[in-house]
Order: structure tokens, then sequence, then C-alpha cells
């Protein structure tokens, strides 16, 4: 499939998408399950339920220490097999898997390997696991921020920051990339501390080291303005940002705690002020411990580059319980795969992340 074909083919299913999660149309099966597998684990829904059980599975860790994906394979089997039990799901609908970042990952280091793991997986669980698109998962984040905001979401794109990955992601236009929270803040292990161990211990950090963090981020994100050519407002919906982020900056300047977001020139202010504290003070200075003081320091600089690029001088904040699950539910294609899981394992080690777009029509 040429580029172009490839680009109309997104844009005719993201509007698809796009009718199904808004106009409420019904699924073409009468039920389906998905399973949502990110870089941290496995949550399971099911068209017409509103149950999402989960489990947690650690999958960068063994891909960045190059031992591929086989010691989470049982685990993954087990989990696709019971989360459907205990969310109370039908028996007999249709699975997909959506795999996301680590999978993209996996995919890129052995497509082969990734292949008959895949394989192995349908076989023991039923489940067609499919290697989804970075710009096919922000049609996802946004729609489903869109389904659960409503008038509430007044910009035009929202800021989803996952463990693997992240997307600027908005009806028309996305950029996506391999940088989310852990990937990052273990670029910064490495350059700054010259340390493999992730989470590392960021602070405090000089002034020129700010400045060497800045600049590689910089770098990493210049696809970020080809990508979203048109003026871009923001709203962060991942719990780095809700949780970690913005209640830092309202320790440091007490007048945003209520204002639901903040601006670039605040952000940056408060990372010079945090930047300069040990992990303790930081610990100190925000109340209590929580999951992310680890990557506070890592997870503002992301944002404030994102803005950056962006273009943006202020980031609307709103926690969402957001999962890929809506999207993949809807997805028509995903499902049409499920029914020619050979032909897109056949493609998937030839084409690799292309293979998800192709015409499920054409196999054999």
């Amino acid at each position: 499939m040429t580029s172009n074909a490839q680009r109309i083919f997104r844009q005719t299913l993201l509007g698809t998408l796009l009718a199904l999660l808004l106009g409420s149309a019904p699924a073409a099966e009468s039920c389906r399950i998905a399973f949502d597998m990110g870089s941290s684990g496995i949550r399971a829904g099911a068209s017409g339920s509103g149950a999402t059980p989960r489990v947690d599975i650690d999958y960068l860790a063994p891909l960045w220490a190059g031992r591929g994906l086989e010691e989470t394979l049982a685990p993954t089997i087990a989990a696709l097999r019971e989360l459907p039990v205990a969310g109370g799901f039908a028996a007999s609908c249709p699975r997909v898997g959506g795999g996301f970042s680590a999978w993209r990952l996996a995919l890129q280091q052995d497509r082969g390997q990734l292949a008959t793991t895949l394989a192995q997986i349908r076989t023991a669980s039923q489940v067609a696991v499919l290697v989804i698109p970075p710009r096919q998962e922000g049609a996802y984040g946004y729609l489903g921020a869109r389904q659960l905001l409503g008038e509430k979401l007044t910009t035009s794109h929202v800021l989803d920051i996952g463990g693997g990955s992240l997307q600027i992601a908005g009806e028309r236009t996305t950029f996506a990339d391999a940088l989310g929270q852990k990937v990052w803040q273990r670029s910064l292990c490495q350059e700054i501390r010259n340390s493999e161990v992730s989470p590392c211990m960021l602070q405090p950090m000089t002034g020129e080291e700010l400045e060497i963090a800045r600049s590689l981020l910089a770098e990493k994100l210049q696809g970020v303005a080809p990508a979203l050519p048109e003026t871009v407002t923001l709203t962060a919906i991942s719990r780095p940002v809700s949780r970690g982020v913005l209640p830092a900056i309202s320790r440091v300047f007490p007048e945003t705690a209520a204002a639901g977001g903040f601006s670039r020139s605040a952000l940056s202010a408060a990372i010079e002020r945090i930047a300069r504290l040990t992990h303790a003070e930081t610990v100190a200075l925000l109340g209590s411990q929580t999951p992310y003081v680890s990557y506070l320091l890592s997870d503002m600089l992301l944002v404030e580059g994102l803005m950056t690029a962006a273009g943006s001088d202020y980031l609307q904040v709103a926690e969402l319980d957001l999962t890929n699950l809506p999207g993949l539910l809807a997805d028509d294609q995903a499902f049409a795969w499920e029914r020619h899981y050979g032909c897109y394992l056949e493609r998937l080690q030839r084409v690799g992340l292309d293979a998800y777009a192709s015409d499920p029509a054409t196999c054999p």
C-alpha cells in the first residue's frame, strides 16, 4: 500500500472511529472483548460492560535488558485468559489485544521472534494481539478523551504521556513518539548520570545539567512542529501531569492550585526551584511521598519541552481514567484482522508496523 493510500485509509478509519465512539453506532459483532496492552500491564474491556479488570506486567524492563518478551509470555497468557472471567465477559466474543509502546519496541528488536510470540499467545488464549501504530494510539486517546469530557474538552489536542510513549493527539493531526515517562527518564539517567539504572537519582541538577537535558529533549522533539502545523492548544490527561507536575507547581506557586492548569513560564520557574532540591527535600515540599516523585523532575522537563515544541503557552489539566479500550472496541479494522490473523502475522514479519494499516480483505 502506498503512503498516500495509507494516509487516506487512516483518515477514513479515524472518521469511522469518531462516528462509532461519539455516535454510539453498534459494532458489527454482537459482542467484542479488547485488551489494552501497555508497557506496565493489561486492562480488559467488553462491549456493553463497564468493567475494566487489569493485571500489572512490566514489559519494558526485559526488552531494555535485551531479553525480549519470553519471560512475560506465561503471565500474559494467564492474564488474557483470566481477565474476561474477572470482568464477567461473554466467553464467545471475538478477542483483540492492542499492543502499544512495548510491543512496538519488541517489533523493532526482532520481527520474527515477536510474530512467533504472538502466534503462541493466540493459540493459548484465543486473543489476536495487534501491534498498534503510534498515530492510531493517538486517535484512540483523543476520541476517548472527547467521549469522557464532552464539551469540557475545549482544546484542539490532548497530551497523553504513558510509560513507553506519548501522543499529542487531535481530531485531524497527531504527534506520537516512543518517549514516555520511563523512556525519557532512562535517557536522562544515561546522559546526565551515566547510569543504566532507572529511575535514577537526578536531583539535584545544576544549571548546566538542565541545559543539557533541555537540548537533548529539543532534539528528540524536532518532529512535533512538522506533525502539528496548525495552532495547538493542549489538555493533559495523564496522571504524571495531574498527580505529579500540577501539584508540584501548585506547591511552588499556590495561586495556580485551583486553576486546573498552568503556564509554561510557571512550569519553567518551578523546574528551576525543584531541580536544586534533593529527593528528600522534594518529598517534604510536596507534603507526601507519591509514585511520581522519582519521575517528577524528568516529567516536568518533558512537559516543558512538549509545550515549547508545540508552541503552547498554557496547559489545561484533566485527570481521566482513560484507556485505549473504547477505541479498540470500536475499531472494525482491528477486529477484521482477528478474522485474518495468520495473514496479519505474515505481513507483520514482512512490512512491520504498516501491517495494521493494510487491507485484511486482500488476504488470501
